[in-house]
């Protein structure tokens, strides 16, 4: 089917369609009018609270501006997919001390690749109907307000911990991204509808959240386990409990979650049994384990010193036992490790000897 200038309704109907039948569970559209957010942006940066991540302040204005980033962008299509993989109570995991937690969007293989497969599927579908035309895919992949345009474009709003909420959904699901030369019709953004609830500022376990909608993300165990580089301050330690990548609890509380929608990609299934693992089994593998167990995961990506970093700390806050401290002492002794992560170590060693009694 060919379109004309005057059948993007149609068209922009279609590709929402084509956009399902690959595999996302919405479609949006939006435009490029950012500027509310591009001050939000600056402000955030100003208060220094993106931390460590200097890509953040990077780049300029083309994180806000669209068509700086890819020249001619007129419109951007904005996808969701789910990726909750299973239905076992986050929470509970939470209290077990000899387990690990692993945020539930890291459990199966890197969604970057699989999603930007699937939005150049859709780009390329839209080029057979209508012929050559600008575009650029992106998933948290380059400098785009990812969350500013599914909210513009009706896949959801902003909640006070500062993730896109779906009234149908929740908030377990991936946003990708196409930035077209096409004149689409553009959606509307959806109302808002956390209310008085505070639930996911009251959980955080360090206290993150520091006023609705903005993070500090020098407090964020998310950011803590993945994207700091060095040792994690010893104020947060404790209050990480078992969490050895990411952290979901402003989602596991959040009550428009239990609408969550299983993921229906394989590719996001837990692998390994790292939906429920053992902490003293992770912290047997050496490096070379650990490369290949994580070969096409998210987590490999943090390498395996700030691996064994934060399953330090996990191991730290465990219930006492004695193996945990042969453990920990026998990794120290027969592996080269940097400072930071024999720091880690002692912690955690002293951590346990302190609940011997």
């Amino acid at each position: 089917m060919n379109y004309s200038p005057t059948d993007l309704d149609q068209l922009a109907h279609d590709i929402k369609q084509w956009g399902n039948e690959l595999g996302f569970q919405q479609v949006g559209i939006s435009d490029i009018e950012l500027a509310d957010h591009e001050a939000y942006l600056d402000a955030w940066l100003k208060k220094g609270f993106h931390g460590e991540m200097s890509y953040m302040a990077a780049h300029g204005t083309k994180r806000s501006r669209p068509a700086e980033l890819v020249p001619g962008t007129l419109t951007v299509i904005t996808t969701r997919m789910d990726y909750l993989p299973t239905q076992k109570d986050e929470a509970e995991i939470l209290l077990e001390p000899k387990v690990g937690y692993i945020a539930r969007y890291a459990l199966g293989k890197d969604y970057h690749k699989l999603m930007r497969k699937r939005l150049k599927q859709l780009a390329q579908k839209i080029q057979q109907q209508i012929g050559e035309f600008g575009y650029r895919v992106f998933t948290d992949s380059a400098p785009v307000l990812e969350r500013a345009l599914a909210e513009k474009s009706g896949l959801g709003w902003t909640g006070k911990n500062s993730l896109i909420l779906n009234r149908h959904a929740g908030s377990y699901f991936f946003l990708g991204e196409i930035y077209t030369d096409l004149d689409l019709p553009v959606d509307q953004p959806t109302s808002a509808h956390c209310g008085s609830c505070t639930r996911c500022i009251d959980v955080c376990p360090t206290q993150a959240i520091v006023n609705s909608k903005e993070i500090d993300s020098r407090r964020c165990i998310s950011y803590l386990t993945i994207e700091s580089k060095g040792a994690i301050p010893e104020q947060f330690r404790t209050a990480m409990g078992n969490r050895i990548y990411g952290c979901d609890d402003c989602q596991i509380f959040c009550p428009w979650n239990r609408y969550a929608e299983l993921t229906q990609e394989n590719g996001f299934l837990p692998r390994h049994q790292l939906d429920r693992p053992k902490l003293t089994e992770l912290w047997a593998w050496d490096e070379e384990i650990f490369l290949s167990n994580m070969e096409g995961s998210a987590i490999r990506r943090i390498g395996y010193h700030r691996w064994l970093r934060n399953l330090s700390v996990a191991l730290g806050n465990a219930d006492y036992d004695p193996e945990i401290i042969r453990v920990l002492k026998n990794k120290r002794a027969s592996t080269e490790l940097p400072d930071f992560v024999s720091e880690h170590i002692q912690w955690a060693i002293d951590q346990q000897q302190s609940k011997e009694n």
